[in-house]
């Protein structure tokens, strides 16, 4: 039978090869031998209160209660487990790397180099100083990486912050999460999350605000407040209650924002973009579809299908679609080109190319070329107005200039 080594409390020993169990007493110090110092245990290394190992170490298990500090690394082939002292806290401080198949600690865990687990659980905090890589990370309160992560899922009820690289599948936060860069298949935030760095997802689902920077690619954007990228982003859904803003480019299939759009370059959707406040894109916009409330300004303004907006459209090159429906006291500046042109009542247009044209009345339109074109009561027209088929107009209708009839519009 194997005789365990016993530490005393209080006491100072210094080991090398331990064939059973080593047993450590409170506020007692191990010492290994050799250059480095390690201490070898072939059974489990039980911590009876807060203690030292001024060496690296290295056991079939490690146990214990209260403060465990290790003064080098921790290579274990089993488990890990540190429980809250009696009148106390606990906490796992390993000054070197730490190997372990699972690690379980009340408090806090702070590793000073490398952490290798399949399974992390820890109450409190985890702090790695050097690389991560887990199948799970479980923590209640923070999670802190210096060094490049890799993981499986990581949930933490607090705050997460990864200063290098991440390679996640799934992130799952209560508050706050800050990661450098990298992939994180699945995000799920309850506060706010920010990549400083170019970032690759799946999906990014967060109760509070998104920051993300450099060149994103992913896939749904999920955001309750509002969604802000320095730089360009690929992806595929973005629905969000409150503001989008996008320094660069944006490509996707479709938005829904309730408040307002900003881009700074080109804006390309194969679906739709439906937007309650205003929409801003330095650059062309493209899309199946385009429905906002507020405003509309682009380069210029393209749409498969149609484009419907409460408020004011500012182009240079114009507006181009299949429809094309203009709010009540709506303000278009920049020519409307489509197969249907609805203007609603009170609106300023300047030019309007279309096949059926309806004008509700008291519009004000410059110029107005059309097949067939109908104009409700009291609308000014300042330019011309040619057509090709036909012109129906109501009561007080006033033209600058006699209708047209033609056989070719004008371009």
């Amino acid at each position: 039978m194997t005789k365990d080594t016993v530490v005393a409390s209080r006491s100072t020993r210094t080991l090398s090869i331990v064939e059973g169990d080593l047993i450590i007493g409170e506020d007692a110090t191990v010492r290994g031998e050799g250059t480095p110092p390690k201490v070898s245990v072939k059974g489990t290394v039980r911590c009876k209160g807060n203690c030292l190992i001024d060496c690296s170490v290295s056991a079939e298990n490690l146990e214990g209660k209260g403060y465990v500090t290790v003064n080098g690394d921790l290579e274990v082939r089993g488990y890990v487990s540190i429980r809250t002292w009696e009148f106390g806290k606990s906490s796992l401080n390993v000054s070197g790397s730490v190997k372990a198949e699972k690690v379980e600690v009340d408090a806090r865990l702070s590793v000073g180099e490398n952490l290798e687990t399949e399974y992390a659980d820890v109450g409190g905090s985890i702090l790695v100083k050097g690389k991560t890589k887990a199948q799970n990370i479980d923590v209640g309160g923070s999670f802190t990486g210096i060094g490049d992560v890799e993981a499986g899922v990581i949930d933490v009820g607090g705050s997460v912050e990864i200063e290098s690289q991440a390679n996640i599948e799934k992130l799952d936060v209560g508050g706050k999460a800050v990661v450098k860069g990298g992939r994180v298949g699945k995000i799920d935030i309850g506060g706010s999350f920010e990549s400083k760095d170019s970032l690759e997802f799946d999906f990014i689902d967060v109760g509070g605000a998104v920051r993300l920077a450099g060149k994103s690619k992913g896939g749904n954007i999920d955001v309750g407040g509002s969604c802000k990228v320095e730089g360009d982003l690929q992806f595929e859904k973005i629905d969000v209650g409150g503001v989008v803003e996008i320094t660069g480019s944006a490509k996707g299939e479709s938005v829904d924002v309730g408040g307002t759009v900003r881009v700074g370059g080109s804006f390309q959707l194969s679906g739709k973009l439906d937007v309650g406040g205003r929409v801003e894109a330095e650059g062309d916009l493209s899309a199946r579809d385009v429905d906002v409330g507020g405003s509309l300004k682009a380069k210029a303004v393209t749409a498969s299908n149609e484009v419907d907006v409460g408020g004011s459209i500012t182009t240079v090159n114009g507006v181009s679609a299949s429809s094309v429906r203009i709010g009540r006291r709506g303000e278009v500046a920049g020519l409307l080109r489509a197969d249907n042109v609805v203007i609603g009542e009170r609106a300023h247009v300047e030019d309007v190319y279309g096949k059926t044209i309806t004008v509700e009345e008291r519009v004000h339109i410059r110029n107005l070329y059309g097949e067939r074109v109908n104009i409700e009561a009291h609308c000014h027209i300042s330019g011309e107005l040619q057509y090709t088929e036909s012109l129906r107009t109501e009561e007080g209708v006033f033209f600058a200039k006699p209708p047209t009839k033609v056989s070719k519009l004008a371009q």
